[in-house]
């Protein structure tokens, strides 16, 4: 059932993704110049929606929060390789897997890259854990905990810096 729900979640972000037409490569060069925000604008909008759900069903009992340490030195670097990764493919992960599905072709090269990074990872993770994992470990935080407070006053900074942000985008024309 698990398999079957995360099928229909993907397929309805694959939806949205298309709508919103963040797969297109001109939106996704168009971002990287800073000439137009839709990809932002759909991304963050995700990370609002999302938050505010995770926080809700956390708070109902409904989920358990699952935190990830923190590992600066990993962050800097997969950071750096996404985005390496994103200029030179024009997609990121999920945008090349909505655009081969709409028939772009040339996005094999993209998941065919995110899968071949996928295995080097793998293989490297042992040595990984001992170097890199190690740089900058600050544990299971999250920034209410820094904060020491509620997630929902963490939550409605973020939505108001993204509604500010999102009504400047569009008085600039972004």
């Amino acid at each position: 059932m698990e398999q079957f729900i995360g099928l229909i979640t993907g397929l309805l972000f694959g939806f949205l993704l298309q709508k919103g037409e963040v797969l297109r490569f001109e939106k996704q060069v168009g971002f990287m110049l800073l000439k137009d925000m839709t990809i932002i604008k759909f991304m963050f909008s995700a990370v609002l929606v999302g938050m505010v759900g995770i926080y809700a069903f956390h708070s109902a009992g409904i989920i358990s929060l699952s935190i990830k340490a923190t590992h600066v030195g990993a962050i800097i670097i997969g950071g750096l390789l996404f985005g390496i990764g994103w200029a030179i493919a024009g997609f990121c992960p999920g945008t090349s897997v909505g655009a081969l599905a709409e028939g772009r072709i040339h996005a094999f090269w993209a998941i065919l890259g995110m899968l071949v990074g996928a295995a080097i990872f793998a293989e490297v993770y042992p040595s990984l854990k001992t170097t890199v994992l190690t740089w900058g470990n600050y544990g299971k935080i999250t920034l209410p905990q820094i904060l020491g407070i509620s997630p929902w006053p963490v939550v409605a900074v973020f939505i108001a810096v993204g509604l500010g942000m999102f009504y400047w985008f569009e008085k600039k024309g972004l």
